[in-house]
């Protein structure tokens, strides 16, 4: 166990109607750090959050808060507090009274209510929308009043369950920088769930990617995206080539037909692998010489890049380019070593 973690995850396993949805999961969260549960529905990431949380008690393992062992203590008396999807703000009282409950159940004396409400209010740049009614206000609004509630408490951990799912997609880009900038003024640990991968890449410190109740890599967002450890991860997190190859010895791998340099190492000779290019990674050049070569078969303008897909030998390969290529067009690809990434092939594929 870490002595920097704020909560520990132990070999947690947890069983629903005989299906294993978590499968000995074992994590570090960190003190003050935003870290992210990515992944597809079904993956365990919510699971994961209300064990942490107290909604869930684990079939096997043990949750640790600040090194002591939490197991079956109930959600008020965690340090912890939880921002949902569904915001479940109370429609009957104003934006004032929402954020006040919980000091009202603690029986804080009505001064120190006051302050910390004022306080919250602030931080979520709500200041002067105290005597609102709930239904006045905005979606994006009424989720600044749901972790307004939620921090007036003083939590050392917030758990966000997708709580930006709501919102249209303007409004979710901006309340994404609003959170980090929370995050960080409070100087708490957010512990995030999304199955957006730009959520987590824009605002975690470190992301967690799950399938199948299992934790596939744990890592910054840029180690997640520029690293990925296998071929589902690339694929999650941003568009991918993923082709299979072998790779003959350390730094060579042949795919397409043709011998590749990388910088790759520590695979068996002849492996079967995967091979893993961004799109982004992929240049346009003559096909005159060129290793790859196909014809144009599509592009589709993205705003800051063309998508173009190119087929050659079976395969539909993506390329982000910022020119215009005629579709139907004959083209070369180049790729540098240091943009090939090698995955080896996942347990599941033949």
């Amino acid at each position: 166990m870490s002595e920097n973690a704020i909560i520990s995850l132990r070999n947690i396993s947890v069983d629903f109607d005989d299906e294993r949805v978590l499968k000995s999961i074992n994590l570090d969260i960190m003190d003050k750090e935003f870290i992210t549960f990515l992944g597809p529905s079904g993956c365990g990431k919510t699971t994961t959050l209300r064990i942490i949380g107290g909604f869930v008690d684990p079939c096997e393992g043990d949750v640790f808060f600040e090194g002591k062992r939490i197991n079956g203590l109930p959600p008020h008396k965690r340090h912890v507090n939880t921002v949902f999807q569904r915001y479940a703000l109370f429609p009957h009282l104003n934006v004032y009274e929402n954020i006040e409950f919980g000091l009202k159940i603690s029986k804080l004396p009505e001064r120190e209510r006051r302050q910390r409400v004022m306080e919250a209010l602030e931080l979520v740049n709500l200041k002067g929308y105290e005597r609102r009614g709930i239904h006045q206000l905005s979606g994006g609004q009424q989720q600044r009043v749901a972790i307004a509630r939620a921090i007036v408490n003083q939590p050392k951990v917030l758990l966000l369950d997708e709580p930006l799912g709501a919102l249209d997609l303007k409004l979710r880009k901006d309340m994404q920088v609003e959170l980090k900038r929370i995050q960080q003024s409070l100087e708490i640990t957010f512990i995030y769930v999304t199955h957006d991968q730009e959520e987590a890449l824009t605002m975690s410190d470190r992301v967690v990617v799950m399938k199948d109740g299992n934790i596939l890599q744990i890592g910054t967002p840029q180690d997640i995206y520029n690293e990925p450890t296998n071929a589902f991860v690339a694929d999650f997190i941003g568009e991918s080539n993923i082709i299979d190859g072998i790779m003959h010895k350390d730094f060579q791998v042949e795919f397409a037909n043709d011998f590749f340099e990388c910088v790759d190492k520590g695979f068996t000779p002849m492996e079967r692998v995967q091979v893993v290019i961004r799109p982004e990674d992929l240049k346009i050049v003559s096909p005159e010489g060129a290793k790859i070569t196909g014809v144009v078969e599509s592009v589709i303008f993205k705003g800051v890049h063309y998508e173009i897909m190119v087929e050659t030998l079976g395969y539909r390969w993506m390329i982000h380019n910022t020119q215009y290529v005629e579709p139907g067009t004959l083209i070369g690809m180049s790729v540098t070593p240091e943009d090939i990434h090698i995955m080896h092939r996942m347990e599941e594929e033949p």
